[in-house]
């Protein structure tokens, strides 16, 4: 009998680690130049959406709510840990290990860029919220894209080949909710006025890059011989 073809798991994620990195050092390279099509494009979105902020307090509170609360990094963190110490109870310590390593160092990353960068957030008369630091690329919106799909992830390949229907619906929802999260994220932090567009793509991108390649990384373990 011939053996089982292998996977194509560890490609499809190296494939779009690589587009979503790729795509990323464009964004990179446009806002450190500072491209005017761009920064008009900016502008135009935080000015129409701020705009919007100021006449609809309870619209402000309620992003709040969801930025600080339900999206906040740390919330999204304490999820991946909690997905670690089930791997690690599991048995499974190389996962644990990497899907942790990426939340590190996704952190330590998008801190460094925001340094290297040194790009100033939007500034307002009468603000309707504040960020500390710099503002490019977006921590939420990274975290976000970091640790949505990971949690994705692990749910689908715990139910690959052995899923009930329950199951399927189960990982089925906890994708639309990751789309939602991750969406959701990037819209608040427009819409409180403490993020540019291009922060929050450049933080999908890193994020979505580093979370790809931890798949990637963890599915050829394996499946090696």
């Amino acid at each position: 009998m011939d053996p089982p073809p292998p996977s194509r798991s560890p490609v499809l994620c190296l494939s779009a680690a690589a587009v979503c990195g790729l795509l990323f050092g464009v964004v990179l390279g446009l806002v450190a130049a500072e491209w005017s099509p761009l920064l008009s494009w900016d502008r135009t979105v935080a000015d129409d959406l701020y705009g919007s902020a100021r006449t609809r307090p309870g619209w402000v509170t309620a992003n709040r709510i969801l930025t600080d609360w339900v999206w906040d990094p740390w919330t999204l963190r304490a999820l991946l840990v909690l997905a670690a110490l089930w791997l690690l109870w599991r048995g499974d310590r190389f996962t644990a290990a990497w899907i942790l390593l990426a939340a590190v160092s996704g952190s330590l990353l998008q801190q460094a860029l925001k340094w290297a960068v040194d790009r100033p957030r939007p500034q307002w008369e009468n603000p309707v919220d504040t960020a500390p630091y710099m503002a490019f690329p977006s921590g939420h919106a990274m975290t976000a894209a970091l640790v949505c799909p990971l949690l994705v992830w692990l749910l689908a390949r715990r139910d690959r080949g052995s899923a009930t229907r329950g199951r399927r619906l189960a990982t089925a929802a906890a994708a639309a909710a990751a789309a939602v999260s991750i969406l959701g994220v990037g819209f608040t932090r427009v819409y409180l006025g403490v993020h540019w567009f291009s922060d929050v793509l450049g933080g999908w991108l890193l994020g979505g890059a580093l979370a790809a390649l931890t798949a990637a990384v963890c599915t050829l373990r394996r499946t090696a011989p």
